[in-house]
């Protein structure tokens, strides 16, 4: 955040006669922590474990793979588990598998400052892994999403209760899918190091790794966009904007270091040059992703040169003070981009600005953005820093941005099974127009659910509590994956 930046936060805080917290003096790192990983756990679909924690959910979508938008080809695909990404109760496998990764790279960055946080960090991957493994257990075909998304989106029902088509989709060498492909096999072998190093799970951590390297060889022989063959239903949900291009090196770049093997080098040297759009990053965009997570394996080696100069201009990009700034920032310090979910922005830049700054640490170099301005790894952990504290709490509006963290915080999230009373609760079915009434009212959600980071205020730094604002008010996992890995690394070293 710049000078005048932090006067007109500090001006604010004052005017408003709210607490220290206000500019971003105190924060609890770790409750912040724990509760953006038993976020997950209310994302859950299937048989719930004996270790739930979030008590309210419960079990859901168990006939998941037996309905299948082409059953030529299939008796019975078990495709119960995985997670809802967001406020609807459809598992849409591209930005799932994008979060995996996340939460994986989380792991294996800032695991070590997690402390009892690790076991629930890696609990969450499994979660995922267990069921992406299912959606890649047949050879020649991904399953890319279970659910009718339009379908789903008509009705306002407990994940317990739906009852609208549980369609099973896939992409297969006919009707290639190589972003959702790809990316799958970057969580698959993203996961595989974060269970060997920390879980020592070799078996589990093997498994995923061979899983890996066949289902990025078959987004890479047959290539081609999910769009072209179920952009009727992944679209314009999640459609790929922006290319299948950059997953299958992100794919690439993850087996490489997860194998070391030289292949994968030499595939990333011959298709970078179709990766350019360095200021990008999140579940559509891997550019810069590829460029950091490349600098940071191949630290000091002179072949990383082309990556450090593209990670190097993402920075620039993102720094508030540099000439070259590309993103906006909001008068009370948070980052923006023109999208919906803006806080997926500030989360996943901010891990990349973690993460870099590491290798700017070992590398024992500043960045030169022009006009003076030096970004140190210092720096850019201060600019990570501000991001998470404005969302948990230093604000003008003084409102953390994370369901059930500090004194004032979203309570009409946009979140069927938050919104809708429990099955403890109410017992018996409510069914698809049944929910409208939760949807309409103003009364809190009756379920808190704890962790889940909203889509986040506009850019004047409003924000108005209402389930219908679906763009400012509706979770995903996607925000808060990235934020996992960074709350660890505050958790333990309070600047």
């Amino acid at each position: 955040m710049g000078l005048e930046q932090r006067f007109v936060m500090v001006v604010i805080c004052i005017l408003l006669g709210v607490s220290e917290r206000c500019m971003g003096l105190k924060h609890n790192y770790g409750e912040a922590l724990a509760k953006s990983i038993l976020f997950f756990e209310g994302q859950r679909s299937g048989k719930l474990p004996s270790t739930q924690r979030m008590s309210w959910r419960k079990d859901s979508a168990f006939g998941d793979g037996f309905q299948l938008d082409d059953d030529r080809f299939f008796d019975k695909v078990d495709l119960v588990g995985g997670y809802y990404d967001a406020g609807d109760n459809v598992k849409f496998n591209f930005p799932m598998a994008f979060s995996t990764t996340m939460l994986a790279w989380s792991v294996i960055e800032f695991g070590k400052f997690m402390g009892p946080e690790l076991n629930n960090a890696l609990d969450a991957i499994g979660w995922a892994t267990d069921y992406l493994l299912k959606a890649t257990n047949t050879p020649g075909f991904v399953f890319a999403q279970v659910g009718d998304p339009f379908g789903d989106h008509n009705c306002w029902e407990r994940p317990e209760d739906m009852d609208t088509p549980r369609t099973s989709f896939f992409v297969s060498k006919e009707n290639p899918g190589s972003e959702v492909s790809a990316e799958i096999a970057a969580a698959l072998s993203a996961s595989s190091i974060a269970f060997k190093k920390f879980k020592h799970n070799v078996g589990y951590s093997e498994r995923l790794l061979q899983r890996a390297i066949m289902v990025f060889e078959f987004a890479d022989k047959y290539r081609g966009s999910y769009n072209d063959s179920l952009g009727p239903f992944v679209c314009p949900f999640y459609c790929d904007y922006g290319g299948y291009q950059d997953e299958l090196v992100w794919g690439a770049a993850w087996l490489l270091k997860a194998t070391k093997l030289p292949n994968y080098w030499n595939y990333i040297k011959q298709n970078i040059h179709n990766v350019k759009n360095y200021g990008e990053f999140g579940w559509d965009s891997k550019d810069a992703g590829i460029n950091v997570l490349i600098s940071k394996l191949l630290v000091n080696n002179p072949a990383s040169k082309p990556f450090n100069l593209n990670a190097d201009k993402f920075i620039c990009a993102v720094l508030p003070e540099s000439p070259l700034v590309s993103v906006s920032y909001s008068r009370g310090g948070l980052l923006f981009k023109t999208s919906g979910s803006n806080l997926q922005h500030a989360t996943s830049y901010s891990f990349l600005l973690m993460v870099y700054a590491g290798y700017l640490n070992t590398a024992n170099k500043k960045i030169d953005c022009g006009g003076g301005v030096l970004a140190s790894s210092r720096r850019l952990k201060q600019l990570a820093r501000s991001q998470v504290d404005y969302i948990l709490g230093s604000n003008p509006l003084s409102m953390s941005y994370m369901v059930g963290y500090g004194q004032k915080f979203p309570q009409r999230i946009h979140h069927r099974a938050s919104s809708l009373p429990s099955i403890d609760q109410h017992p018996s079915k409510i069914n698809c127009k049944g929910g409208s009434i939760y949807f309409e009212t103003q009364n809190p959600n009756p379920n808190l659910l704890i962790g889940a980071v909203v889509g986040g205020p506009n850019i004047n730094d409003e924000y108005v509590d209402s389930r219908a604002d679906f763009v400012h008010s509706e979770p995903t996992t996607y925000i808060n994956a990235p934020l996992v890995g960074v709350l660890a690394y505050f958790k333990s070293h309070p600047l």
